[in-house]
């Protein structure tokens, strides 16, 4: 326009590096395009709602304004089939969204929050049976416990194999803080079962005894959220997915979800976790500042429960039968459970540690055998093998079940129940569990049945005599004539 009061309009346009189309369309209007009037005021086809909207759709509206446009959409077609089509619906949705923003209600408002370093940390647990985990050939149904320090960010998760316990989320919350080496003030969680009885009380007098003793034992102040509101745990509820998205990467890199044992998944979902901790590092490390010391002594991170050993050398536990050794049936045992084993002690004495097991709703029974633990009975009554309510849990490697079958399949029970102890008692005498499953998954294969006799001899070692050692002391006087003798003396 300057190039515009000295210059043709085709002159000022070369220079301006402009057309001479846009020359003459700024001359008529020189406005720049933001100061001019969008869009159009005028319809470039009729109305589709035109006695439709204020006699049919504004009643129902205001008399049910949670109804959805697709809701309105279906219902306007089935009483007018021949009006209502597919353009439809894109008019109704935008009418719809301008009625609710001019006359409906009002909606929730959420209200941005200043996190303080060292005030508060929380825990939750989230759903992870999706990522598709393998291990040992079976599909891993696991959630995990997450905790997460507002502020900085820190993170903790471990592998829960079971619900939402109090042991899992005792011993995920004492591992973190371990792990953190400090104490917020403050633990937000939402209703969780194990924290909160949920009888509409105040946080402090509706907590758990265990709860309220866990807390207590780290000084924190223990708070929820609205039941049913869970945006406000926002600060760990939107850090699931999170998670969730990064080992399911982490998964995708490595090239497969199978693990050979738990344990080395729990160490993969620890080595994900710790690289987002160092990534934050300095904002960690600037808010464990602030954080309170922890105390000496662990928290307490389990259940109890009293249980006596039946004379079928085991117990009951949460619906699923425990073997035990013999020798302390009749005892009464006292149980620490966790969410993955039970440490199990006489008195004060700590007796065994065992695998747990669940048993889900409608299921069948549930049984943790060892058999090192009844196999000196089962010699004595080999017969009880063939019905005992227990067999299926009791092999411990697919190729002891193998030859159970085929025994069966051919011969008497009894001979096989006597055979399979056999092999048990072999296994379990000479520590030969392995090398004894691939024996006999080799004489399966060859078409032919395990042989007790012949497997006894391969695997009992030959007894040899001990060698003679013939051992010549020399007389005293031999030492007077050792070198550098006289010196000595």
């Amino acid at each position: 326009m300057r190039l515009r009061t000295d210059h043709t309009q085709a002159t000022a346009a070369a220079k301006g590096g402009l057309s001479i189309a846009t020359a003459r369309r700024i001359d008529r209007d020189p406005r720049p395009p933001n100061a001019k009037k969008l869009g159009r005021s005028y319809r470039t086809r009729p109305d589709p709602l035109v006695g439709l909207w204020d006699e049919e759709i504004v009643p129902l509206l205001q008399a049910a304004p949670g109804l959805r446009p697709i809701t309105l959409f279906d219902e306007l077609a089935r009483r007018y089939p021949d009006r209502v089509g597919p353009s439809f619906r894109r008019t109704l949705e935008r009418r719809v969204a301008d009625w609710k923003a001019l006359h409906g209600s009002d909606q929730a408002v959420m209200f941005p929050q200043i996190q303080q370093p060292g005030r508060m940390g929380l825990s939750d647990f989230t759903e992870v049976s999706g990522l598709g985990v393998i291990i040992d050939g079976q599909r891993l149904e696991h959630r995990l416990y997450h905790f997460a320090l507002a502020c900085s960010g820190f993170e903790h998760a471990e592998v829960v194999l079971g619900g939402e316990s109090y042991p899992a989320l005792a011993s995920g919350l004492e591992n973190a803080l371990r792990l953190l080496g400090g104490v917020p003030r403050e633990h937000r969680s939402d209703s969780l079962s194990a924290a909160f009885r949920n009888l509409t009380k105040l946080d402090v007098d509706d907590l758990t005894q265990r709860f309220e003793a866990l807390v207590s034992h780290f000084g924190m102040v223990a708070t929820r959220n609205n039941r049913g509101v869970a945006h406000e745990n926002g600060a760990i509820e939107s850090r699931h997915g999170h998670i969730k998205t990064r080992i399911a990467q982490a998964l995708l890199l490595r090239g497969s979800c199978t693990f050979d044992h738990l344990e080395a998944y729990r160490a993969f979902v620890a080595e994900v976790v710790g690289q987002h901790n160092r990534r934050h590092a300095a904002m960690i490390d600037a808010e464990r500042s602030v954080l309170r010391p922890l105390p000496a002594a662990p928290a307490m991170t389990w259940e109890e429960m009293a249980v006596r050993v039946t004379s079928a050398s085991g117990f009951m536990c949460r619906h699923v039968f425990y073997t035990v050794p013999s020798r302390l049936v009749g005892h009464r045992l006292h149980l620490r459970i966790h969410d993955d084993h039970i440490d199990a002690y006489l008195g004060g004495s700590f007796v065994l540690t065992l695998p747990r097991a669940r048993r889900a709703k409608g299921a069948q029974p549930v049984h943790v055998v060892d058999y090192h633990h009844i196999i000196a009975a089962l010699r004595g009554k080999p017969g009880a093998l063939a019905n005992l309510a227990y067999r299926d849990a009791l092999w411990p490697r697919t190729a002891y079940r193998r030859a159970w079958e085929a025994l069966t399949a051919t011969g008497p029970t009894r001979d096989a129940a006597r055979t399979m102890v056999g092999l048990l008692a072999l296994a379990h005498d000479r520590g030969v569990e392995a090398d004894l499953a691939t024996a006999i998954d080799a004489t399966l294969e060859a078409g032919e049945l395990p042989d007790l006799a012949a497997l006894r001899h391969r695997f009992t070692p030959t007894a040899t005599a001990a060698p003679e050692i013939s051992v010549i002391l020399p007389s005293l006087a031999s030492y007077d004539r050792l070198p550098g003798r006289r010196n000595l003396l």
